[in-house]
C-alpha cells in the first residue's frame, strides 16, 4: 500500500471564493497547478481546475468579472494523508475528476492529482 501522503504535492494554490477567475488562471500558470483550492480562512469551500477555467473562457465575456465561486466544484471530495493511492485513482477515475485535496481534519495538508496516484502504481511494478 502506498499512501497518497508519499506522493502528493503539499504546495497547494489556493484563493478565496471571491477572486476572479482571471485570478485563478494567472495563479495556475504562474504555480504550474492544475487546480485551485477554493477557502474561506481553513474552511475549504471547493476546486477549481484547468476545465473550470477553460470552460469559463468559453462562456464568459470578462474572466476579469466574474469569480472563482460560479465555477469552482463545492464541496468537493478530499481524502485523508493515508488514504491508499489504488483507492484515491479508483475514486478519481469513478468519479471523473483528476485532483483530490488531501485534508488532515481540517486542515488542508495537499493535493494529489490521478497522474501521481497512477505514476505511484506503476512505480511499484
Amino acid at each position: 500500500m502506498v499512501a497518497v501522503s508519499e506522493v502528493m504535492t503539499a504546495e497547494v494554490a489556493t484563493l478565496e471564493p471571491d477572486a476572479s477567475m482571471a485570478d485563478a488562471a494567472r495563479v495556475m500558470v504562474r504555480g504550474g497547478f492544475g487546480s485551485v483550492v477554493v477557502v474561506l480562512g481553513r474552511m475549504l469551500l471547493g476546486i477549481l481546475t484547468e476545465r473550470d477555467v477553460l470552460r469559463a473562457a468559453a462562456g464568459e465575456p470578462d474572466l476579469a468579472a466574474v469569480t472563482v465561486e460560479t465555477w469552482m466544484t463545492a464541496d468537493p471530495d478530499t481524502a485523508g494523508p493515508d488514504f491508499d493511492t489504488e483507492e484515491a485513482a479508483s475514486l478519481m477515475l469513478s468519479r471523473g475528476f483528476r485532483h483530490l485535496p488531501i485534508v488532515d481534519g481540517e486542515d488542508l495538508v495537499g493535493m494529489v492529482s490521478l497522474r501521481d496516484v497512477l505514476s505511484a502504481r506503476i512505480g511499484r511494478r
